[in-house]
């Protein structure tokens, strides 16, 4: 077991700067989920934790041990591949086994260690096949195996599950999550998949531009996004983000679609007529009468739920979820914007609390 702390990582690639200074402590055991859109940057800070790539500035310490300018094969670690980087000549036990073998571990033990893994990745009747006779999902439980056998301090995943159909991702993600928490192994998961990383991760690093916009766990995430950016990117649909002010000497905001409703949790300290951004997750949306009407423009039926898409007054658009059959093209339906189910942002996009000055 170890822990992994980034100290100040940062990486430059000529003239560009791709990580601005990553902090980061990741406890013993610990399953961390970094999770961000393309070109954010965070499989380059995957690569500098493995090795694969030096850091511009900065440490990376596992266990308490600074291996900045350790090669891979010296960090004791074991890496999950998006294509799975099977030899394709060898067998699944020759691929489990092959890391070990040149560690120059006896055939014993080896036997073992393969057999242990293969049993509880239920991949043991597989063991003299080649990679071109398995499917998807085979393949990455045999990947997995070759980390497992190595009883690495630290596990990477570079987006494992991007390569498997929707059905398998889900299977292979809790199998995921089940074989780490059995091990107890300290764990860096990178995935541009939202769902991923709320499903697998005891916290989550949200990349954005090369910095963490937010280090916290899945549902804090969720529940108290530290800007728009990490309130628009978790969560699906996205959130609903509307222009206001501030109204009622703080204690209320107006919104561009019309009304001017007060603050559930507590007044904001500025001066009336600020700009504010106000977001709303679609399921918070409801209907009632009184509400503001919505002009309907895409209605997506899912079964269990119902997606509206639809314009405010004002022109802005409006997302919203259901869990009955509602509206057709062309209707307007009544919105209610519940003042409970607020996310308040100032003008620049971070979270604004209640009673913190807003900046003008």
């Amino acid at each position: 077991m170890a822990t992994l702390t980034l100290t100040s990582v940062r990486k430059q690639f000529g003239a560009v700067q791709v990580l601005h200074g990553i902090d980061l402590d990741v406890a013993d055991g610990e399953m961390i989920v970094v999770v961000g859109a393309s070109g954010c940057g965070k499989s380059t800070l995957l690569r500098i934790v493995a090795g694969l790539e030096s850091p511009t500035s900065g440490s990376v310490r596992i266990d308490g041990r600074d291996v900045t300018q350790l090669e891979p094969a010296d960090r004791d670690i074991a890496m999950v591949f998006q294509n799975y980087a099977l030899y394709p000549h060898m067998t699944v036990f020759e691929n489990m086994a092959y890391g070990l073998r040149i560690r120059g571990m006896k055939m014993p033990e080896i036997r073992k260690r393969v057999a242990d893994a293969a049993e509880m990745l239920e991949i043991g009747p597989l063991l003299d096949r080649k990679p071109r006779q398995l499917s998807g999902g085979q393949r990455q439980r045999v990947a997995m195996g070759r980390a497992v056998v190595r009883e690495p301090k630290l596990f990477l995943f570079d987006e494992p599950l991007s390569n498997l159909d929707a059905k398998l991702r889900v299977q292979m993600r809790a199998e995921i999550r089940r074989l780490q928490k059995r091990l107890g192994v300290t764990s860096l998961f990178v995935t541009h998949d939202q769902v991923e990383a709320m499903t697998l991760g005891d916290r989550l690093v949200v990349m954005h531009q090369g910095r963490a916009a937010q280090v916290a766990s899945p549902m804090e995430v969720w529940g108290v996004p530290a800007d728009t950016y990490v309130a628009g990117f978790i969560g699906s649909p996205a959130m609903n983000f509307l222009s206001a002010t501030l109204a009622g000497g703080g204690g209320a905001a107006a919104l561009k679609a019309g009304p001017t409703l007060p603050f559930a949790d507590g007044p904001r300290a500025g001066a009336d007529g600020t700009p504010l951004t106000i977001g709303i997750r679609p399921e918070h949306v409801t209907l009632g009468d009184g509400g503001v009407p919505l002009t309907v423009d895409l209605v997506e039926p899912l079964g269990s739920e119902t997606v509206i898409h639809g314009r405010l007054p004002g022109g802005e658009t409006l997302v919203v979820r259901l869990p009955i059959a509602a509206g057709d093209i062309g209707a307007a339906l009544p919105v209610n914007l519940p003042p409970a189910a607020w996310h308040v942002f100032a003008a620049g996009g971070a979270r604004l609390p209640a009673a913190q000055r807003v900046a003008a």
